[in-house]
C-alpha cells in the first residue's frame, strides 16, 4: 500500500481562505471511505498508488466544482512495497527512536 499527501489550493475564489474548500474534499473522502489523516499542510491517504492517484485527480477537480477558478495541486506518493505501511506508522518510528533514545541516557 501506499501512501499520498495531498494539497489543494484552490485560487481565483475572491478569497485567501480554503477553509470550505478543504472541508469538501474532506466530506467527500468521508462519504467514499476512504482512510485519510487531514494536517495543518494538506491530505494524507492510504491505498493503492493506482487508487491514490485515481482519487488525487477527482480531488484536484472538485474545488472547480465550487467556483474555483484555478487549482493548484501538490502530491507526494510513497509507494513502498516491501512492508505493509499505515497512515502514521512513520510518524510512530520516529517517535519511537527518539523515545528509545531518551531512555538510553
Amino acid at each position: 500500500m501506499a501512501l499520498l499527501q495531498i494539497t489543494i489550493i484552490p485560487l481565483g475564489t475572491g478569497s485567501t481562505s480554503v477553509g470550505t474548500y478543504v472541508a469538501d474534499i474532506q466530506q467527500m473522502l468521508i462519504d467514499k471511505g476512504v482512510d485519510f489523516v487531514l494536517n495543518d499542510m494538506g491530505t494524507v491517504i492510504h491505498g493503492t498508488a493506482s487508487e491514490l492517484l485515481s482519487l488525487a485527480a477527482d480531488i484536484h477537480e472538485h474545488p472547480f466544482t465550487k467556483g474555483a477558478e484555478r487549482v493548484v495541486t501538490q502530491m507526494v506518493l510513497d509507494d513502498r512495497r516491501d512492508k505493509e505501511r499505515g497512515i502514521g506508522d512513520k510518524k510512530q518510528a520516529v517517535l519511537d527512536i527518539l523515545t528509545t533514545r531518551e531512555q538510553s541516557q
